[in-house]
């Protein structure tokens, strides 16, 4: 039997949850590609005006992005749109995975509440840094060497 407590905690769940698409709670809920990937091709770290800090790492196969993963140490639509932009990153070249913009990753969330957009921006930001990043080490691949590690 449901308390009259458990009703209000649903309906509160349901009031704070209605500004978030089903694929945003799914994001944050379920990220998907997250974590460092040891000895990635290319790496991007970027911290947002927030705050919020974002990490991808690339390994590209075939001039194709083959995989990418990320950290976040922020928020659920942080989270939420990191995982986003690593799976559209996936099977793009880098310049096409350059490409994917803040609204490429609102689109593809459903949208994001006006106050959280900037974590789609922060998302891509970080996936160009990577693919600039790895760039930088494909015409000098001898200086892959002296990468610091995540």
């Amino acid at each position: 039997m449901t308390s009259d407590f458990d009703k209000m905690i649903e309906e509160i769940q349901k009031e704070l949850l209605a500004d978030y698409s089903e694929t945003v709670i799914d994001h944050a809920q379920h990220p998907r590609n997250i974590g460092p990937m040891p000895g990635a091709d290319g790496v991007g770290r970027v911290t947002g005006p927030c705050g919020d800090t974002m990490e991808i790492w690339i390994r590209v196969v075939g001039d194709r992005v083959k995989d990418a993963t990320f950290r976040t140490d922020g928020c659920g639509t942080s989270l939420a749109s990191g995982s986003m932009v690593t799976e559209l990153a996936r099977g793009r070249s880098p310049a096409e995975a350059a490409r994917i913009s803040q609204e490429d990753v609102l689109d593809a969330l459903g949208g994001l509440p006006e106050d959280s957009v900037h974590c789609a921006l922060l998302a891509s930001n970080t996936l160009n840094a990577a693919v600039r990043d790895y760039l930088k080490f494909k015409n000098e691949p001898w200086k892959k060497a002296y990468r610091r590690e995540a």
